[in-house]
């Protein structure tokens, strides 16, 4: 191999490695504490108060700090109603293997519906005959899909996702599981539906990841077989996360002929370094990953190294630190007017937004008394700053909505 491919190589690698997404953002951030972003301007001086928010947040839902990891998970338990447990129930006794397919079946297709919904869209449950919007709304018609068999080609066998039905999956289809009308609106429908559409032929094309019969769950055998002496770092799990599912998401960026899913360019990032301007989020394959996470545990597989992933850099945890003044945006418009995901002013925050978790967990640990061991990264989020955002977006906003609005297409947040 030439010396041009190794370097080719090598930097796609990197792009997939959470140390990169860490650099660069912080990288953005010094830029910001040295006031050279053209978008946000850092105030330092809130830290302290956003502190102080997050920490009271964490005791108020969980004052014994058992808190879960942030997952997809806890969206399946909104009401106070344990549908995992009684999913488990009505199945049987089957293998753990075969539950472990269920589960990494459920969660992949969940996640992969997770994009933004827009703030209209929303959800009734008819188990709880009450309606859920967003994140929540999102996670509970994705279960009534999959347990009515909606991604199955064996009507005796619902409870799985193959291939062949992802690829002929279709606007309608997921307008009817979502409960889509002129009055109930989707954000990102067409984008979704393609996103499976292309999710059942990466199923069909790879048997290393997903076996020969073309079931999405067996990527969890997959991911089992990686584990040594039962345990599998994180980084190891988000690695093959992105080698298998990568190629899913819609082709924006190109490098040497890949397709580099969410990565994206800040200007002022680049130096005399080849590469030096791109910045990597990869967050929904992040967020997958932390999903990803309990099932493993469950089967007694223990996932280490958890913090060498970052936060998630979205409208929750962002919208946070605009609405506690640590970040202020230099263009007011930019809080009336609808941005593109790949605008140099989404970029700007989602970087803050990940290194400023990074400054933002240092000291929540230390206001707990706790170490990162004892509370990741991962339970900070959960506890925490998605939480926190998500309440302070309601006491400034209608409908609790993000202070930018970011255009969905169905397939980046």
């Amino acid at each position: 191999m030439s010396k041009r491919a190794d370097d080719i190589d090598n930097f796609l690698m990197a792009l997939r490695n959470p140390h990169l997404i860490r650099r660069q953002a912080h990288r953005l951030l010094q830029l910001a504490k040295d006031n050279q972003l053209k978008h946000f301007t850092f105030h330092p001086e809130k830290m302290t108060s956003t502190v102080a928010f997050v920490v009271d947040v964490i005791t108020s839902q969980y004052p014994e700090l058992d808190i879960p990891y942030h997952s997809r998970w806890r969206h399946f338990e909104v009401g106070g109603v344990d549908r995992i447990t009684s999913l488990k129930q009505g199945i049987g006794v089957i293998s753990p293997m075969d539950y472990g397919k269920i589960l990494y079946e459920l969660v992949i297709i969940s996640v992969f519906l997770d994009a933004g919904a827009g703030s209209l869209w929303r959800y009734k449950d008819n188990l709880t005959d009450k309606e859920f919007s967003r994140s929540e709304g999102l996670a509970l018609a994705s279960l009534s899909m999959y347990q009515h068999g909606a991604f199955s080609n064996d009507p005796l066998n619902p409870l799985r996702v193959d291939a062949q039905r992802l690829i002929d999956f279709n606007e309608n289809d997921l307008r009817q599981g979502f409960q889509v009308t002129a009055t109930n609106p989707l954000e990102g429908v067409a984008g979704r539906a393609a996103l499976f559409n292309q999710l059942g032929q990466i199923i069909k094309n790879n048997p290393l990841y997903f076996g020969t019969n073309g079931r999405l769950g067996d990527f969890y055998s997959y991911i089992s077989s990686l584990a040594v002496d039962n345990h599998l770092s994180a980084v190891t799990l988000f690695q093959a996360v992105l080698a298998a599912l990568n190629d899913t998401w819609p082709t924006r960026l190109v490098f040497a002929g890949v397709s580099l899913g969410d990565v994206w360019i800040h200007e002022a990032l680049k130096n005399n370094q080849p590469g030096a301007e791109y910045i990597p989020f990869h967050k929904l394959s992040q967020w997958l990953t932390y999903s990803l996470i309990e099932p493993l545990e469950q089967a007694g597989i223990k996932v280490t190294n958890l913090d060498e992933l970052t936060g998630l850099p979205e409208y929750r945890n962002g919208g946070l630190l605009i609405d506690m003044g640590l970040l202020e945006v230099k263009n007011p418009e930019l809080l009336t007017t609808p941005q593109e995901p790949g605008s140099e002013v989404i970029i700007e925050w989602r970087a803050l937004t990940v290194a400023l978790l990074d400054e933002l967990a240092i000291l929540i640990r230390q206001q707990l008394h706790k170490e990162a061991d004892s509370l990741p990264l991962a339970k900070i989020l959960q506890g925490g700053t998605w939480e926190a955002g998500r309440r302070i977006a309601k006491q400034k906003r209608e409908h609790g909505t993000p202070p930018i609005q970011i255009i969905s297409d169905g397939t980046v947040f």
